[in-house]
This record gives structure tokens, sequence and C-alpha cells, in this order.
């Protein structure tokens, strides 16, 4: 969002900020559902639906999978750090802790809705918690992701339509 700044014609913008915010909360989601619901809760792993009947090819293919699912999290939390940085070197960023916080809250419920409705309904490679209520888990996981959106996309409308005071 471009808004004029006190010196006069020149724009400043809350934009930069908003792009590394979104990819660090990509990253964080990821990171999130990976670490809490793959590793400590143990509900699912990224490839829980293929059957096989060799344990130690399934634990394999799993770890494989897991893996490539943290790598990918690991390469947006590199992007955001980036754009962190790029945006700290432009004098038109504006530094907002609304607009920055609401964009993580943004990725992060990007995440989840992208990976959800993908990995959960159309690929089925896995569930949020596979079961009797397995479509309630995944549903909730969506619904968990829109309302992130929603509350961060208020966050940033509001940072944004204050006066740019680097906040």
């Amino acid at each position: 969002m471009q808004v004029e700044n006190s010196v006069g014609s020149d724009r400043s913008t809350y934009a930069p900020v908003i792009l590394a915010g979104l990819l660090l909360g990509i990253g964080q989601g990821g990171f999130f559902d990976g670490i809490v619901l793959h590793q400590l809760l143990q509900w699912h792993h990224m490839f829980t639906s293929v059957v096989t009947e060799d344990t130690v090819k399934g634990l394999e293919i799993n770890n494989l999978g897991d893996g490539l699912f943290h790598a990918f999290d690991w390469v947006m939390t590199i992007a955001g750090t980036i754009a962190l940085w790029r945006a700290g070197s432009r004098p038109d960023s504006v530094w907002s802790t609304g607009a920055f916080v609401g964009s993580i809250l943004m990725g992060f419920g990007l995440f989840n809705l992208v990976e959800g409705i993908i990995d959960h309904h159309i690929l089925q490679i896995h569930h949020v918690k596979a079961g009797a209520n397995q479509l309630a888990w995944d549903l909730g996981f969506l619904a968990i992701g829109l309302a992130l959106i929603v509350i961060g996309s208020l966050l940033v409308q509001r940072a944004s339509s204050q006066p740019a005071a680097n906040t």
C-alpha cells in the first residue's frame, strides 16, 4: 500500500515489509505444521496415505516427504529474511509492527489454505488427523487458515490506513 509520507510528494510503501511478512508466515506455518503435527503429535506425515508392506520403506518415504516439506519451509523463511533485509535498505519502506505481524498471520493462513486444499482434499496424500472425524479436522485446518488471513488482513489494513510514521 502506498501512502504519502511527511516529506511531501515522496511516496512511502508498506509493500516490502508485507512481502517479507508473507514469506516468513508461509515458512513458519509450514514449520509449525511439520514440527507440531508431523513430529510432536505424530498425527500424520507428508505421505501418510502411501501404503507399503515394508514398514522401513514406508518410514523412508515419509522421512523423505517430511524432509522436502521442511526444505520448502526453510527456503520460504530464508526468502522472507532476505526480503526483510532488503526492505530495511529501502528509504521508502514503512516499518509498521501491525503490517508486519498482520502479513505474517496472512502468510501462515495462506500456507494452511493452500497446503490443506492441495494435500488434504485434492491429492489426499494425508489428512490432519486420519480417522472417523478426518473431514472435520481437515475443514478446521482450513478454517484456521482463513481466520488467520482475515485477522492478518485487518491488521495490515489498520496499519496502512494510518499515516506513515514507521510504527
